[in-house]
């Protein structure tokens, strides 16, 4: 019997693996699935933690305010998890769910996730919501229905998982729970129409596991989702997740902070990576809803605002993709201890925060060096630097991680040339050191596109779109590009060659109503004539320009 049974299992896993035909019938698809998930590549990820988001605690809460986050450069939001909690032996934890299928309460109603998720791709945002596999609250209704499908001590009693005695832990070595758990999974891509999982405690299933559910859950083919794996096994890269998470990254960054040396990042660049793919990516953080529990704000332990961004350039820039904890975007200091509920962000904290932090994540959505580049590092014991180098463009970072000032001596190849600065447009001979002040930054670019802030007049708002003629016009090698929204819109601007190539995207944001002005920098590309096209809700508009060397 013990035979027939593990041939069993071996049969279910098999149709597990390869099809999804030993599922229970999926429930029918809500809403359309959505197109614009980006490369894992491209990710900017923002977590969400709805307990302690706003006063109201709820989706309607993260709705209110989905127009700042887009704003900020974001294209993923995480969502923590929806679902109920149980009660029974519980404290409150938003990790020990009661049913994986339901929406709790506290939140609201599917009918308030779907507008979430709906609001969010309107947007042009992805929603990926949090995923617990590894246990379930004691008074789930598993625990009784399918005993066996829970770790066992030689009595017969349930085990709890790991040190965490609100939750009992679940065994993958059961089929039927391991079909479920997946079954239970496709249930929120179609019912909610939600695009991917970041899945909690990710290295403790067997990769089997993971293997069977995201070859299941990919063979939805009318959806394109992500995978984040709160975890570090670098088998999880080679069973499907996009990204892991970078705790090791994290650990060695408060150490330089604490005045280790800074050559420790170059470490984590190894390990992190070293079972990726070529579209496999970390999540660096400079805090997340469990650090930020446990630590506090990652002002109170980088340095305050300019240690802090100086950190968020790093996780940004050198080898990852950003992940944004609610609220540090806006300084957010306010203690916000586990199980979340007991404070809210404050969002009027220090709201010059905002706008610097968008600009260094607008550099990375234009950046495809920053993206996808080859890494070149140059750190020493108390700068970061390193080199990034694409087919379109390379980047040089400069970040200073301590609270002194730091002179640097520039290597060969950066030395004695001339870039860009990535931020003002300001041509800067780089001589053969930088002096950098305490926790400052400093990003120099050599591309096609020179991302430099948006510049924009809302003293009169225009009362209808326009697109005005680029000046100077010819132009070598940069000009300027005014546009006018009467309405805060999602707008994108993109320069494309005379067959018709996309050659840069200069704007991709929502934008504020009022007059706008963006310059472009073609010191690498080819005389000829070029055009540049604006989309701004409704409206459309292309110009024609001529670059003249």
């Amino acid at each position: 019997m013990k035979y027939i049974g593990r041939l069993f299992r071996i049969f279910l896993y098999s149709f597990m693996l390869w099809g999804s035909v030993t599922y229970s019938q999926d429930p029918a698809q809500y809403g359309t699935p959505f197109k614009g998930v980006p490369d894992p590549r491209d990710a900017v990820i923002y977590q969400v933690n709805m307990r302690c988001f706003s006063s109201t605690r709820n989706f309607q809460g993260v709705i209110n305010r989905l127009d700042k986050i887009k704003a900020l450069g974001v294209n993923v939001i995480y969502l923590m998890p929806v679902q109920p909690i149980g009660t029974l032996k519980a404290f409150d934890s938003p990790y020990c769910i009661k049913d994986f299928t339901s929406v709790g309460s506290e939140f609201g109603s599917l009918a308030d996730l779907r507008s979430l998720v709906d609001s969010a791709h309107s947007l042009g945002m992805t929603v990926i919501m949090d995923w617990v596999q590894n246990q379930t609250s004691w008074d789930h209704p598993w625990i009784t229905a399918h005993k066996n499908w829970y770790k066992q001590d030689a009595g017969g009693n349930i085990l709890q998982f790991s040190t965490y005695t609100d939750v009992a832990a679940l065994d993958f070595s059961n089929a039927a729970m391991c079909a479920e758990m997946i079954n239970d999974m496709r249930y929120w891509v179609f019912t909610a129409n939600i695009d991917g999982f970041r899945c909690d405690g990710g290295d403790n299933p067997p990769i089997t596991f993971w293997q069977q559910a995201i070859t299941s859950l990919r063979g939805i083919t009318s959806h394109k989702l992500l995978f984040l794996s709160e975890g570090t096994r670098g088998g999880n890269f080679t069973a499907g997740f996009d990204f892991n998470f970078a705790f090791d990254f994290y650990s060695n960054l408060k150490k330089i902070y604490n005045n280790s040396l800074v050559t420790f990042i170059d470490d984590s660049n190894i390990s992190e990576y070293s079972s990726a793919g070529v579209s496999n990516r970390m999540a660096r953080y400079l805090t997340n809803h469990d650090v930020y529990g446990s630590d506090g704000s990652p002002f109170n332990i980088f340095g305050g605002k300019s240690g802090t961004l100086a950190a968020f350039v790093v996780t940004t820039y050198m080898k990852s993709v950003p992940f944004i904890y609610n609220g540090i975007e806006v300084g957010n200091t306010v203690a916000m201890p586990f199980p979340f509920n007991s404070s809210v962000i404050n969002w009027t904290e220090d709201v010059s925060v905002t706008p610097e932090m968008t600009n260094i994540i607008v550099f990375y959505n234009s950046s495809d060096a920053i993206r996808r580049g080859t890494l070149t590092s140059y750190d020493n014991a108390d700068v970061c630097a390193f080199k990034k180098v694409s087919e379109s463009d390379s980047v040089f970072v400069l970040v200073n991680l301590r609270n002194v000032s730091k002179i640097f001596t520039l290597p060969s190849g950066i030395k004695n040339t001339t870039m860009k600065d990535a931020f003002t447009g300001v041509t800067v001979s780089m001589g053969t050191s930088i002096s950098l002040n305490a926790y400052e930054y400093k990003v120099f670019a050599e591309n096609k596109l020179t991302a430099v802030p948006i510049k924009q007049d809302v003293s009169s708002l225009p009362r209808d779109f326009a697109l005005s003629q680029n000046f100077p016009n010819p132009f070598n090698p940069s000009t300027k590009i005014r546009f006018g929204l009467p309405l805060r819109e999602v707008t994108k601007l993109i320069i494309y060659d005379i067959l018709g190539r996309e050659v840069s995207v200069l704007v991709n944001k929502e934008l504020e109503a009022g007059y706008h002005e963006v310059e472009f920098n073609a010191i690498n590309l080819a005389s000829g004539v070029y055009f540049y096209k604006l989309n701004a809700g409704n409206f459309s508009d292309i110009k024609k320009f001529v670059l003249m060397k």
